[in-house]
């Protein structure tokens, strides 16, 4: 059986009702099963998990399009996430039984049907995309929705899918296909912005941080306190533990205090059991003293 985990992102976190319509488009479609969602006022976004075969996915993300673009006007979008699009971003992710090379396909039939379908304008990214300067997510979304129009004219910039030109109320798309990836927040005792944004600008990648970390400090106005919100494209290379104790040691060298952290969405069981073996300094701890674990084998 060939199991991909779909992780789109909605610009869209603040309308309960809103976010439940589009959860509901997705729930309906047959052959998908969505495994978690969760909504960010501050960010003014949503992230939805979902798992399934490839074609009842390639459903599923039609009807999450079709449901959101009449929900969802950028023009009157504001929040601390980075966007370019209603429905923002939408990567493949294979899990079992499945190749990066089929996850591939599928992003790229998927984003040929938003283009025809909705007159969205779309971009490949990460494995999906064929060019070198267009995989990274953040380059793609650099100046954002506001700057779209004029990004879209720039010579190397049209779109691999769709018209030349933003459509006026959504934007426009990036789907692809990666490896897993944990959102993580740290969230610090302070707000201070400044001192967020220097601790991001330290551990990101495109600063000269941590090679499979993007990172950037933003400001949750509603609780008074700052964040590094970070992703995180390979915890394998790049653990959890790592990053934390990191972000711990730079915000105590302006006096700040960590105050926690949080997942956004799911993370793979393996993540966490890294950070237990390092801050609980496990000496020969195996995988196999997990009771789930060991209930799963033969």
């Amino acid at each position: 059986m060939a199991l991909i985990e779909c992780v789109p992102n909605v610009s869209e976190g603040r309308r309960s009702e809103v976010v439940e319509a589009l959860v509901q488009a997705v729930r309906n479609t047959p052959g998908v099963r969505l495994l978690d969602y969760s909504s960010d006022a501050a960010h003014n976004r949503s992230v939805l998990t979902l798992a399934g075969d490839a074609a009842p996915l390639k459903h599923a993300v039609l009807a999450l399009f079709e449901a959101a673009l009449p929900l969802i006007d950028l023009r009157a979008h504001t929040g601390e996430h980075p966007r370019i699009g209603a429905v923002d971003v939408v990567p493949f992710v294979p899990i079992e039984g499945v190749t990066m090379a089929e996850c591939v396909a599928l992003a790229k039939e998927t984003a040929a049907e938003v283009a025809r379908r909705f007159v969205v304008p779309v971009y490949l990214y990460e494995e999906a995309s064929d060019n070198p300067v267009r995989k990274n997510l953040e380059d793609i979304r650099r100046g954002e929705f506001e700057g779209l129009a004029a990004k879209m004219a720039a010579p190397g910039w049209a779109p691999d899918f769709g018209p030349g030109i933003p459509h006026p109320s959504a934007g426009a798309s990036v789907i692809g296909a990666r490896m897993p990836l944990i959102a993580y927040n740290i969230n610090l005792a302070t707000d201070r912005l400044e001192v967020a944004k220097k601790i991001a600008a330290t551990i990101r990648y495109s600063s000269g941080g941590f090679r499979y970390v993007k990172a950037m400090g933003v400001r949750l106005a509603d609780r008074g306190i700052v964040q590094v919100s970070i992703n995180l494209t390979n915890y394998e290379k790049t653990p959890m533990f790592r990053v934390f104790d990191a972000v711990k040691r730079e915000a105590a060298r302006y006096g700040v205090n960590v105050l926690e952290s949080e997942i956004v969405g799911l993370v793979p069981a393996a993540a966490l059991v890294d950070a237990a073996e390092h801050f609980l300094q496990l000496a020969s701890f195996t995988p196999d003293q997990i009771l789930e674990n060991r209930l799963r084998q033969p």
